[in-house]
């Protein structure tokens, strides 16, 4: 319940009393009942107590508050007094209008007919202003509902997400168990069977439960790298830009932050093959929360990237889809929404130059990575050219890479590999061969699998990644500055990397 109450002398203030408890009844709107009590108190002043049924309780509003309501009811009340008033006058008008027709007097005929032609233009503006206002409104109507579908879809992505980490911790969890019930004897060497120089390492603390999974990966490194290399730092042989493996991702570098959720995740992107008018710090982004999207933001130079101030903004003839559209050579590379079409668009002439079908490839949520996105369909930049990633149903789920000609869009060579698009959050290509990343969400991820398209063999990695804002949606590699280009939930972030040598 909800309750105003009033203790006052009985006639003056009855005015002031008659106003709150209209206040009282402003204030709990929903309220289809209201009760009015009348009582002295011990001091013998009558006592006012009104009593409001309502869903949520509620105290009386203040003096101010009160009279605010008041304020607003009476404001509202002149409006429609006014319309009224007005619409009373133009009836008024309209009748002698149509009085003086009834009677017929020729002298004011005229008179008569210019009254209600202007009457008729009134109606007529009124009607057109009634209709652009209708019109903003399914407009805005239809933004809502579009907004409210991305909201949904990313709704039942977090949900998904959430039940395969609740999967994930149970396994742990009976994985742990498991280990406590068959742990080996200890089998700790006593000081005397210690070799000079050794020294006791402390055991596995399994009541700790902090990890996800538990896993055991090798990867083959040569000792001669092992002895020139310490572990997590870069080697810096001058001269050193040809291809080799990818060996080192070093800590992500944050450039910018996006704004508003429609940056949650996103592409951004640099080309690797710039062309006139561009540079090698013109930048491209798009945010891609949402559908419809069409928006591509063009910075001039990097420092505008960073202030986010464009300099240009492209709007595409076609939707795209997903977080795998590359610039390259001039021209933003994407898939087409809702489809397994590639266009090439050519950026300085704002215009589509090809679009392709890639033969079989699944599309719209069929075969994305990990972290979901509608990421079917993912471009890709090396040092050799323009590729694709996807997935097929004849190749189950597996992830398979197609060299494309930049020019037609034309597969020329493709590569089926043994790792499941599903399984893994990303993918990128360096030097012919493709990387993926175990984890979108994981601060502690790492660079899981490679597989070389020249020797048609993959192989277990575990070169360290980190999600430092754990939802990475994009990660690319840009060959011209050998750096990672990465999307991790509302900024944009670079790695730096390190190959072997050839």
């Amino acid at each position: 319940m909800a309750f105003c109450a009033c203790c006052c002398s009985c006639g003056p203030k009855m005015l002031a009393l008659q106003l709150l408890f209209l206040s009282c009844l402003v204030w709990g709107m929903g309220a289809r009942t209201a009760q009015l009590r009348k009582a002295n108190d011990r001091s013998g002043r009558c006592q006012y107590t009104f009593t409001v049924a309502s869903p949520i309780e509620s105290s009386c509003p203040r003096e101010d508050q009160a009279m605010s309501a008041i304020q607003d009811l009476q404001r509202d009340s002149g409006i429609q007094h006014a319309d009224l008033e007005s619409t009373k006058a133009r009836l008024s008008s309209l009748e002698s209008l149509l009085h003086q027709l009834n009677l017929g007097q020729p002298a004011g005929t005229q008179e008569v007919r210019e009254g209600l032609q202007g009457q008729l233009s009134a109606l007529r503006k009124e009607r057109d202003q009634l209709q652009t206002q209708t019109r903003d409104l399914e407009v805005a109507y239809n933004n809502l509902l579009r907004d409210k579908s991305a909201l949904e879809e990313e709704k039942r992505q977090l949900e998904r997400e959430n039940e395969d980490l609740a999967r994930r911790l149970e396994g742990s969890s009976q994985e742990v168990e498991r280990l406590r019930r068959g742990q080996c004897p200890s089998t700790r060497p006593s000081s005397q069977d210690m070799l000079p120089g050794s020294r006791e390492v402390s055991q596995w603390n399994l009541d700790t439960l902090a990890f996800q999974e538990l896993k055991s990966e090798l990867t083959e490194v040569p000792a001669s790298q092992i002895l020139e290399n310490p572990p997590g730092q870069p080697r810096n042989k001058e001269g050193d830009n040809g291809c080799g493996a990818l060996v080192w991702v070093g800590e992500p570098v944050t450039l910018r932050t996006a704004e508003t959720i429609t940056g949650k995740y996103g592409v951004w992107m640099r080309d690797p093959k710039p062309t006139n008018p561009y540079t090698q710090e013109t930048t491209w982004r798009i945010d891609t929360v949402g559908t419809g999207i069409r928006q591509v933001f063009e910075y001039s130079l990097i420092s505008q990237f960073e202030q986010g101030y464009p300099s240009k903004v492209h709007v595409l003839p076609r939707a795209l889809e997903s977080t795998g559209a590359v610039v390259y050579a001039g021209s933003l590379y994407f898939q087409g929404a809702e489809s397994r079409t590639v266009l090439r668009y050519e950026l300085n002439t704002e215009s589509v130059k090809a679009e392709k079908e890639i033969p079989g490839a699944g599309y719209h949520g069929q075969f994305p990575y990990a972290w979901g996105g509608y990421t079917d369909i993912d471009l890709a930049v090396d040092e050799s050219g323009l590729w694709v990633i996807y997935s097929t149903e004849e190749a189950k789920g597996a992830i398979v890479l197609s060299k494309l000609n930049p020019e037609t869009l034309e597969l020329e060579r493709t590569w089926e590999t043994n790792i499941r698009k599903q399984s893994v959050a990303n993918a990128f290509v360096i030097c012919g061969t493709l990387y993926t990343v175990s984890s979108y969400s994981s601060t502690h991820a790492t660079v899981n699998f490679a597989y070389d398209t020249g020797t048609r063999i993959s192989k277990t990695l575990t070169i360290p990644f980190k999600n430092r804002y754990k939802y990475s949606s994009m990660i690319d590699y840009n060959p011209l500055e050998r750096k990672l280009f990465a999307w991790d939930n509302f900024n944009m972030v670079t790695y730096d990397i390190k190959l072997s040598e050839v």
